[in-house]
C-alpha cells in the first residue's frame, strides 16, 4: 500500500528544503519549488518548467499541492469577499478579504472553532474542533490571492495586508501559525512586510514572550475591558492571565520588536457593560505605560446574543475621552455585515447557510470512500 502524498503547502522554506533531501534533491531546489507554489500559484507539477522531469515526476508519485476546496462564495455590497472553505469531513472555516483603496486585507483563521468562549463573539459560540496545518492557514492566503487574481484580472497579489483574526485563537495554535508567518514574510513566497502582518491575540501570555523570540510581526490585544472585573466576565482567558500580567508581556514584546514600536489595542463596545465614561477614563489610564492604539469596534449583534451594540454618540463620547487623554483612536468601520462577514460574526451563520452543503460533502466522501472498498 502506498503512502499518502504529502502537501507541499505544509512546508515552511527550511521544511522544503529538508523534503528535498529526503527524496535524494539538494535542497536549493526549496527556493524554486517554493517560488513556484507562493507566486504563481500553481498547482500542477508540470508547469514547473525550470525543475528537471526527474524532479517532477518525484512530486508527482510523492506530493501534491492542495489547496482549500470552496464551499461558498458571498461577495458584500461594500466590496468584501467571504469564503466558506472546506478543510476537512464536515468542517469548515471562513476567510475575509476587506479591499480599500491603499490596501487588501485577508483576515484568517487558525483554527475550526475556538476553545476561549469571549461572550460577545459568535465563533466561540460555536465551540472548538481542531487546529487548522499550516496548509490550511497558508492555503487561505494562497486560495484568496489565486482567486482574486482570476475574479479581478489582476496581474499582482491583491492582498497586501493579512490579519490573524479569523477564527481561533492564533497563539494556541502556535506552531502551524509561526510556520505560516514564516511563509507570509518569505521574500521567495509573499514577502509581506512585518508591519503588515498582525496576529491578533485574547492573551495568551506565555505564547506572547515565546512570539517575541520567534517571529516579529505587529500584535493587537483583544482587551475588551478596563478592568478585570468586566473582562473575567466577557474574556474568561483574563481569569488565568490578568491584565497586569498581559500588558507587561506586550511590552516586553515592543521592546524586542523591530517591525512595531506600538500594539492596536481592540475594544468591542458593548453597550451597558463597557463604554460609560467612567470605562473610558479608566482604560486611558490602564494604558497609560503602553505604546498602543486603540481600535473601538461596534459589537455585531448574532442569534441569541443579549448583548446590545453601543449608540453611536456613545462610541464617539467613549473615544473622544480617549483622544483627549493622547490616545490615537480609530472607530471600526463594520465591512462585510450584509453577508456576516464582520468583526465576531465568522461562522455565525455557518452552520444555517452551509449545514446542507456540508452534509451533502460528507454523504459524497462516504459513498466515495464505500465505491473505493469494494
Amino acid at each position: 500500500m502506498s503512502s499518502p502524498k504529502v502537501n507541499l503547502l505544509n512546508y515552511s522554506l527550511p521544511q522544503m528544503k529538508d523534503y528535498l533531501v529526503s527524496i535524494g534533491e539538494k535542497p536549493f531546489r526549496a527556493i524554486q519549488v517554493i517560488k513556484w507554489i507562493h507566486q504563481q500559484y500553481v498547482d500542477n507539477f508540470d508547469d514547473m518548467t525550470n525543475i528537471s522531469k526527474d524532479l517532477r515526476q518525484k512530486f508527482k508519485e510523492t506530493a501534491e499541492i492542495q489547496g482549500p476546496e470552496v464551499i461558498s462564495e458571498q461577495l458584500s455590497d461594500d466590496g468584501t469577499c467571504k469564503w466558506a472553505l472546506k478543510i476537512g469531513s464536515g468542517q469548515a472555516i471562513e476567510t475575509v478579504f476587506i479591499p480599500e483603496a491603499n490596501r487588501g486585507t485577508l483576515c484568517i483563521s487558525s483554527q475550526v472553532g475556538c476553545v476561549l468562549d469571549c461572550q460577545f463573539c459568535s465563533t466561540a459560540k460555536q465551540g472548538f474542533n481542531r487546529d487548522l496545518s499550516i496548509a490550511e492557514i497558508i492555503g487561505q492566503l494562497w486560495f484568496a490571492n489565486r482567486q482574486l487574481m482570476k475574479m479581478k484580472n489582476l496581474d499582482k497579489n491583491p492582498v497586501s495586508n493579512v490579519v490573524m483574526m479569523g477564527m481561533g485563537e492564533p497563539l494556541l495554535n502556535y506552531e502551524a501559525v509561526v510556520e505560516a508567518l514564516s511563509l507570509m514574510l518569505e521574500d521567495n513566497a509573499y514577502g509581506l512586510s512585518k508591519r503588515r502582518v498582525t496576529v491578533s491575540t485574547s492573551g495568551i501570555v506565555p505564547k506572547i514572550d515565546e512570539l517575541s523570540d520567534t517571529i516579529d510581526v505587529a500584535l493587537a490585544i483583544s482587551l475588551h475591558a478596563p478592568n478585570d472585573a468586566i473582562r473575567d466576565e466577557i474574556v474568561p482567558v483574563n481569569k488565568k492571565y490578568k491584565i497586569h500580567t498581559l500588558l507587561n508581556s506586550v511590552n516586553r514584546y515592543l521592546e524586542k520588536s523591530k517591525a512595531v514600536k506600538k500594539v492596536t489595542i481592540e475594544y468591542v463596545m458593548l453597550a451597558g457593560v463597557n463604554d460609560s465614561n467612567e470605562n473610558a477614563k479608566e482604560l486611558a489610564k490602564l494604558l497609560k505605560s503602553l505604546p498602543c492604539k486603540i481600535n473601538l469596534i461596534p459589537f455585531n449583534p448574532f442569534k441569541g446574543t443579549s448583548y446590545q451594540c453601543s449608540s453611536g454618540n456613545r462610541i464617539h463620547a467613549f473615544a473622544n475621552i480617549l483622544t483627549e487623554n493622547g490616545y490615537i483612536v480609530t472607530i471600526r468601520k463594520t465591512r462585510g455585515d450584509d453577508i456576516d462577514a464582520a468583526c465576531g460574526q465568522l461562522v455565525g451563520k455557518v452552520n444555517d447557510k452551509t449545514k446542507r452543503l456540508q452534509r451533502s460533502l460528507r454523504k459524497s466522501e462516504k459513498l466515495l470512500h464505500t465505491q473505493a472498498s469494494k
